[in-house]
């Protein structure tokens, strides 16, 4: 390791000067005079080829270090390995590392360090929406709520799982399209659906609105009742920052 790193540091010292020989050669002295420096040029070739080498692969070893750290099943973008190197050699290492399958791609800008399943032989295991969704917001420094009928299957109130999910989000919309035609729609969203304390209450909120207040029948009342009395009691805030009929449905449900 000592006689590793001291040659990276002689190969980097002298790295520079390669250039600066060639144009020696070709000014001043004929081919047969110049057998020596040619020979000087060829190695400090070498060696910007071999620190160049040494310097993709050690992006790639940082990045695969990163992501097992963190354990099988974590979702990342590039920006997460800035400090590594520039953009373009950080993706370069990653598209090398989904070659090689150490990490997968899910989307695009979106990879994983996957799950396997050895004991049914299922192999590769495709992270969930919700990891997804969440390694795009902290890219984005977004805050994000699931929305609509993915919503309502969250919160228990319905067993259908929908082909593309959507998410409020307090960043830009946009659909990110994920695997065999399935997507996330991120739908930007006023502050007040992101000024919840409590991530449950924030849930019942988004999945209530979706159901609509006259559409909630006896069974997932029944649901709603249940789940309502498992989870820690909504403040007061939390309730203020509700639709009228939802804060009045919650506080009847509590009663009962």
């Amino acid at each position: 390791m000592y006689l590793h790193n001291t040659l990276l540091s002689v190969l980097g010292d002298i790295r520079p000067y390669g250039i600066h020989v060639m144009r020696f050669l070709n000014k001043s002295y004929s081919r047969k005079k110049n057998v020596f420096f040619e020979f000087v040029a060829k190695i400090l070739y070498f060696c910007d080829k071999f620190l160049r080498y040494n310097n993709m692969q050690s992006i790639d070893d940082k990045i695969l270090e990163s992501v097992r750290k963190c354990g099988r099943g974590t979702v990342f973008t590039p920006s997460r390995f800035s400090q590594y190197g520039t953009a373009v050699a950080v993706q370069k290492a990653l598209e090398r590392l989904t070659d090689e399958g150490r990490i997968i791609r899910v989307a695009r800008g979106i990879y994983c360090y996957p799950k396997t399943d050895t004991d049914l032989g299922l192999g590769v295991i495709c992270p969930g929406f919700d990891e997804i969704a969440q390694a795009i917001a902290k890219r984005d420094k977004a805050q994000i709520v699931p929305a609509g009928a993915y919503a309502v299957n969250k919160l228990g109130l319905s067993t259908q799982v929908p082909m593309n999910v959507v998410f409020l989000t307090s960043g830009e919309s946009r659909k990110v399209v994920i695997r065999n035609g399935r997507g996330i729609l991120f739908k930007h969203a006023a502050p007040r659906n992101f000024a919840f304390e409590n991530s449950f209450a924030q849930l019942l909120s988004v999945a209530l609105k979706e159901i609509g207040k006259d559409n909630l029948d006896s069974e997932q009342k029944n649901t709603l009742k249940r789940i309502l009395h498992e989870q820690p009691r909504i403040s007061e805030k939390d309730l203020s920052l509700m639709t009228v009929w939802i804060r009045k449905l919650i506080n009847k449900l509590y009663d009962e």
